[in-house]
């Protein structure tokens, strides 16, 4: 190329400024200017990330807290034991079980429990203190001394406590924890996009064998807002009897309550369909298999109270049945 004409050719462009020509100064100044802008930036992704940082941690904050007030809500509360056969003046644990029948989520803490309960063979009624319990990892035990051969029955009452959920959660909870007929009200009102404040109680029970006499007090009932009373003996029945049991709101029969079964076999719980306690409040489970049983019912009034809807009231009962 000719070298006059290249020499045009830049020199035109430094005309146009398409090659600015930069004094000693300007270039200072530019690369200043460079080194400020590569701080905001910095500084700018830097508060970014924190922005974003901080929102993550509220979303996850937020859905843990909707993770813990579901869970709380689906939590059932069991009386439990290793084996629901023992012996005669022995020491043994009954272990509280605060989420599902063969698994519990956490201790339960003493200063909720309203009554704790053991009722002898002879129908006496021992009230254990709280330094009778403990916590062992996801569940509190109580320990006692067994007796004189017979069957017994122990108790927890719960203080009530309150809970707030949206309309979905709680529409879910009332079509899984057995609550068909409020479910159809809220349908029947055209209330299922309306959330909910409930008050809510659980009392529950369990009935073990000490030794072979089946001499006892299974039928003592505990005086707690609901309760269930068997009719007969669980440890006089086999696998394929059928089990009535009184349901009971503050001492009278409740007709017409939606009651629910199950058992634990191997680790693995076996729910049965639910059924209808009759006008006289009382229902029928058939023991179809072996293992560790639970029967439940979930009592609800609506309230009309400016600050709460609803009042569930929770009972269950726990013994065995050897396969």
């Amino acid at each position: 190329m000719n070298p006059q004409k290249e020499s045009l050719r830049r020199s035109d462009l430094h005309k146009v400024g398409a090659y600015p020509v930069a004094s000693t100064n300007s270039r200072v100044a530019l690369i200043a200017g460079m080194r400020l802008a590569t701080h905001e930036i910095a500084t700018y992704t830097e508060t970014l990330f924190e922005e974003i940082t901080m929102k993550r941690k509220m979303i996850l904050t937020f859905s843990l807290l909707v993770c813990l007030i579901a869970s709380a809500a689906a939590h059932d509360l069991y009386l439990k034991l290793d084996s629901f056969f023992l012996e005669p003046n022995t020491r043994a644990a009954v272990r509280l079980i605060n989420g599902h029948f063969n698994q519990s989520d956490n201790p339960v803490a003493r200063q909720r429990m309203r009554d704790v309960s053991v009722i002898t063979p002879s129908g006496e009624r021992v009230n254990p203190p709280e330094s009778d319990w403990r916590d062992e990892k996801d569940s509190s035990l109580l320990s006692f001394q067994t007796g004189v051969e017979g069957t017994y029955v122990a108790g927890v009452s719960m203080k009530p406590r309150e809970i707030t959920m949206e309309a979905a959660m709680y529409n879910d909870h009332l079509r899984e924890d057995g609550l068909p007929d409020l479910l159809a009200q809220r349908r029947r009102d055209k209330e299922l996009d309306k959330p909910a404040r409930e008050r809510y109680a659980k009392n529950v029970k369990t009935i073990f064998q000490v030794g072979k006499s089946r001499a006892g007090s299974f039928k003592a009932a505990l005086g707690y807002p609901v309760e269930i009373i068997p009719r007969q003996n669980p440890y006089e029945l086999k696998i394929g009897n059928t089990l009535e049991v009184l349901c009971l709101k503050d001492g009278a029969p409740i007709a017409n309550q939606f009651v629910t079964a199950g058992r634990e076999l191997d680790n693995r719980v076996i729910d049965l369909p639910g059924v209808r306690a009759n006008a006289k409040g009382v229902a029928r489970i058939k023991l179809a298999g072996g293992g560790k049983w639970f029967i439940r019912f979930i009592h609800v009034t609506k309230l009309n109270e400016a600050n709460m809807d609803y009042e569930s009231k929770w009972a269950m009962v726990t013994f065995e049945v050897r396969p």
